[in-house]
């Protein structure tokens, strides 16, 4: 015990050395290290108030189809930056984006309470995040239910008076009632049951701030745990791969050398997360450390002391970057996102537009140097640690002129009901499916991906399945390339030169592709040279798309760093 004890005491040494070291200086060299495997990389979008989502509201198929493209915008940035998991804020303040038989649409998508907006925007969400790769946990606002004459409210008080209670202006359901346990228990329970969510995330699980919680801080922490066991038990009878996550404020309780200065989870509102992690009730925690210095990385260095083997992906206040909001500056978000990683834990953004929007140039930072390649979502190993079986029969066939990659289906061996796969590719004989840097697709539902490339790869195929377990690789050889070699197009990291245009393309614009095939960024094709400065590193197939969406490769890019 002695020796744990001296161990905590000189990494909370060192986390105060690194805070007043980045708070003395404006700039510092960074060291961001390998890129991990397995890392969370999360953002909230958040759709109360249209705040990230929705601008346009579904009121006609035109408008419905602009409200979607707005969506598949973000999603293709967040794709872009390496972002593995979306907190998709679905029931917002006792209402909802989705199709529920508890309670009522928000207004927030179609303009009026209550208005079916003619789509499932949450169904449309998991669609488009899953086609890119990417997890999508649905986001319960939990005690909150807005203003206490809104629509919404005002459907809830009809069908269950009893749990609500008015603070001012606005109603929360009473988190002492003992309706509110199974009645929250229902609303998540609809949304798995109906959904392919990945995950269950709970925000505001705590005591409203203006509540005047009783002097037994025990029995109110006990309260609250009720209502997540409760939520607990129910998604995971529903489906036991779903992640049931949450958003505990930042500070849990104070430290012995660090007060959290009356602000903390667990006292302050009755927010017993850390122990809820040590029960088993949570899969996962994005505390909202929107804080820094001293505020920041002691607090952030406790979580990561108690996770208990779950996952742990700290919220980040990037919003203080904007001149609305605050003063930061961008190296006080890259000092903390450094530090989270070199302790192990993953990073969330607070919230979708600040980060989408390049506030300060985080976006860029991102894309270019911190998430240059992407990650797993940590496996929820504590449930079930039984990967599936391994794909099989991998192969190439050639087809419309494209190479698409084949294999075997892969079996699950635990309650995950199917299994997806990730795709690696390298120009070393053997692929290093533990090598980040060769995963060039990730959760491919189907057992096929056509690979936009002529060069002669190696490949391997992992089956992963819902809890995240991955299956040794299938491997194959390299592809022997076609007698006419794409050409390397010279650039000098800022723009490159296309071959003379014929007369005969009618394109418009310039495609970037992935080696996976995906468009990473188009440009118009007013010239012969065309900008690349803010194009990531890395290797990329070029096209012209015309008119009427006929495409030809013009050649091959290899962006490095001068």
């Amino acid at each position: 015990m002695q020796a744990n004890m001296k161990k905590n005491l000189i990494i909370l040494s060192l986390a105060a050395m690194f805070s007043l070291a980045a708070e003395a200086q404006d700039k510092i060299s960074l060291n961001f290290g390998e890129t991990p495997k397995r890392e969370v990389r999360a953002v909230w979008l958040t759709t109360v108030k249209s705040l990230d989502w929705p601008d346009t509201k579904a009121n006609s198929p035109e408008n419905i189809k602009r409200q979607q493209k707005e969506l598949t915008d973000i999603l293709d940035k967040l794709q872009k930056a390496g972002v593995n998991l979306v907190l998709m804020q679905s029931r917002v303040r006792a209402s909802t984006i989705y199709k529920s038989d508890i309670e009522p649409w928000d207004q927030n998508i179609t303009g009026q309470p209550g208005k079916n907006p003619g789509y499932d925007p949450l169904q449309f969400a998991i669609e488009q995040c899953h086609a890119r790769g990417m997890q999508i946990h649905s986001w319960v606002v939990t005690l909150p239910i807005g203003p206490w004459n809104s629509y919404a409210a005002q459907q809830l008080r009809k069908k269950h008076p009893n749990i609500l209670k008015k603070i001012g202006s606005d109603g929360y359901i009473d988190p002492e009632n003992p309706e509110t346990a199974p009645y929250i228990a229902s609303i998540c329970a609809e949304i798995v049951r109906k959904y392919d969510v990945d995950g269950i995330h709970l925000d505001y699980i705590r005591y409203p701030d203006a509540w005047k919680m009783p002097s037994n801080r025990a029995r109110c922490r006990e309260y609250i745990t009720k209502i997540v066991r409760a939520i607990n038990t129910a998604i995971k009878q529903e489906k036991p791969w779903v992640m049931l996550s949450c958003s505990p404020v930042g500070k849990h309780d104070d430290l012995s050398r660090f007060s959290s200065r009356g602000w903390n989870a667990r006292t302050a509102v009755a927010q017993d997360a850390q122990q809820w992690m040590k029960e088993g009730l949570m899969d996962a925690e994005f505390p909202m450390i929107y804080f820094r210095g001293d505020n920041f990385y002691p607090f952030a260095l406790d979580w990561k002391e108690n996770t208990n083997g779950r996952i742990m992906a700290p919220g980040l206040g990037i919003y203080f970057m904007h001149p609305s909001e605050g003063k930061w500056k961008l190296i006080d978000v890259q000092r903390q996102m450094n530090y989270l990683r070199q302790i192990g834990l993953g990073h969330t953004y607070f919230r979708s537009r600040f980060f989408t929007e390049n506030t300060k140039g985080l976006y860029d930072f991102t894309i270019n140097e911190f998430d240059r390649y992407p990650a797993l979502v940590p496996a929820m190993a504590w449930l079930h640690k039984t990967p599936p079986t391994a794909p099989s029969n991998l192969r190439i066939s050639e087809e419309n002129g494209q190479q698409r990659l084949t294999w075997s289906p892969a079996k699950s061996r635990n309650e995950s009901p199917n299994v997806l796969y990730n795709v690696y590719a390298s120009r070393e004989e053997t692929v290093d499916v533990n090598d980040v840097r060769n995963l060039i697709a990730q959760l491919v539902k189907g057992t096929s991906l056509v690979i936009d490339t002529q060069k002669p790869y190696n490949y391997a195929v992992c089956a992963i399945d819902r809890f995240g377990n991955e299956s040794e690789p299938a491997r194959m050889g390299g592809v022997k390339p076609k007698s006419e070699t794409p050409h390397l197009l010279a650039n000098d990291g800022r723009s490159v030169r296309l071959p003379k245009r014929p007369n005969t393309l009618d394109a418009e614009f310039v495609v970037f592709k992935s080696i996976a095939g995906t468009p990473v960024t188009t440009r118009p094709y007013y010239s012969d040279v065309i900008d690349i400065s803010t194009l990531p590193y890395g290797f990329y197939s070029v096209h012209s798309l015309g008119k009427k969406g006929r495409t030809h490769r013009l050649g091959w890019i290899k962006k490095e760093k001068r």
